[in-house]
């Protein structure tokens, strides 16, 4: 199975999508990466969706990339007395730590963290934004604030706090359980929610201890403030706009979204995104026009992947849903002015092997040249090839299916299992062979070849070969 596309699919798992016989399908439509979401479903669950992907991954023989996505702290007002109670704009309301029901004037806040970092003139955000609260006063165990948007608010709404670093851990006691469960089924990705600074993956790092690679979503205003110093620890990025939209005036999501997307292609690092894209799917079997839009802007930003959330995790179209997203992909990508928008923004290092891929990039821009493979120990040769956003499918063999499954997620890879090259010969042989098996190139047409000396030592790409697939005898 070769996508006839660059950007990839994410489809998250759940009620609607779990059997295996859905897996195969929704692979067969298109998706690329199963995302399994933690704040949903108890371990064995998880464990037998697992099994049901590795299966899945068989019988459409192309790797299928798993992430686990970790719930992250889960911030909430406590309980009310009689019910929920109706805010006014302009009344004062006070948060504190005191575990009695609250009422009109007060509620209980169980999160000893954001009444420690408050201070005047910090915004609250409650149930999803609906409410929002400026801080007038605070101290030890209290907030007093005035409504600024009122309205309904009942127990255990969540509460967020835009404006404000919160002194906490990404990583809750239950996210740990959950990290250290994922990593023993053997997931390929592990993205960890509302990081606020390089602090919260450097930790995720020290744990994962290179057992999966780690992905950053990035749903909280404070993460942009210092978006470069955690990106450089991550292994990929996830533009969550749900969460986010949350925080920001729905007006600077877009742009959010735009910062975020450069500054991954800069890094060469894997970019999803995701969050409502094709949400009326939930329930239609057709999008709304903004929201094809919504998904075509992502692919002509050159996101490495888009993804889908409830739409195939509990919505009544997975398949419909998967398949759509497949559709507009590829028909952006078959517009002509597709590769302009896309590539509108490069940026190159100076160390050896990024010369060469760029050297490698600029010379499959001939018209003859039909396919770009990289051999791979880690999949680093392949993501930076990728970072140049060529328009003939890169083909990554690397003899570790980790990291094959990992770059299910990287655009226009095709990542395949291999063995370790031991010679030159044997680099252009299975190159060319492999990329003639897979329908990448034509009996006699054009292939480049990066790989690196000595074979099999990570980040040591020095090697650019022109070969050409088998088959066709060639005049000299």
């Amino acid at each position: 199975m070769i996508r006839a596309r660059r950007s990839r699919i994410v489809a998250t798992l759940g009620p609607a999508s779990s059997s295996l016989d859905m897996i195969v399908t929704l692979a067969k439509a298109g998706a690329d990466v199963f995302r399994l979401n933690f704040s949903h479903g108890a371990h064995e669950t998880h464990a037998a969706v697992y099994a049901a992907i590795r299966e899945a991954e068989k019988i459409v023989d192309r790797p299928l990339g798993i992430l686990a996505d970790l719930q992250g702290p889960k911030l909430r007002v406590g309980k009310f007395a009689n019910g929920p109670v109706v805010l006014k704009a302009g009344q004062a309301f006070r948060f504190d730590d005191d575990a009695t029901p609250g009422d009109e004037t007060r509620v209980h806040l169980p999160h000893p963290e954001i009444l420690t970092a408050m201070r005047p003139g910090a915004t609250l955000l409650l149930d999803d934004g609906k409410l929002r609260m400026t801080v007038t006063d605070a101290g030890p165990g209290y907030a007093n604030t005035t409504v600024v948007n009122g309205g309904k608010l009942s127990e255990r709404k969540g509460v967020a706090v835009p404006d404000v670093v919160i002194p906490m851990s990404p990583l809750t006691a239950k996210d740990r359980e959950d990290l250290a469960f994922a990593l023993r089924l053997g997931v390929d990705w592990v993205a960890l929610s509302f990081v606020q600074a390089p602090e919260d993956m450097a930790e995720l790092r020290r744990i994962v201890e290179g057992r999966a690679a780690v992905l950053a979503k990035i749903e909280k205003p404070q993460a942009l403030k210092v978006l470069g110093p955690i990106l450089d620890l991550c292994d990929g990025v996830m533009v969550a706009r749900g969460d986010l939209g949350v925080e920001m005036a729905p007006e600077e999501v877009p742009v959010a979204q735009k910062v975020i997307l450069r500054a991954a292609r800069e890094r060469g690092i894997p970019v999803i995104v995701a969050t409502q894209m094709l949400e009326s799917m939930i329930t239609s079997p057709t999008p709304t026009r903004a929201e094809a839009s919504d998904v075509a802007n992502a692919v002509y930003e050159g996101a490495d992947a888009v993804m889908l959330s409830a739409e195939s995790a509990a919505g009544e179209y997975p398949e419909e849903s998967v398949s759509m997203m497949n559709r507009i992909i590829e028909r952006v990508e078959r517009d002509p002015r597709w590769p302009e928008v896309m590539q509108a923004e490069q940026k190159h290092d100076d160390d050896d092997a990024d010369v060469l891929v760029v050297a490698a990039a600029g010379a499959a821009k001939s018209g003859s040249t039909k396919c770009l493979v990289a051999f791979t120990t880690t999949g680093a040769t392949a993501r930076r090839l990728a970072r140049e956003r060529p328009l003939q499918p890169v083909l990554a063999l690397s003899p570790d299916i980790n990291a094959v499954r990992r770059m299910a997620l990287c655009w226009g890879v095709e990542p395949r299992v291999s063995a370790q090259p031991d010679s030159l010969e044997v680099v252009t042989t299975d190159a060319s062979s492999k990329a003639l098996e897979l329908g990448l190139v034509a009996p006699g047409e054009r292939l480049l070849v990066v790989a690196g000396t000595p074979f099999g030592a990570p980040g040591a790409a020095n090697l650019l070969r022109l070969a050409h697939a088998p088959g066709v005898t060639r005049r000299r």
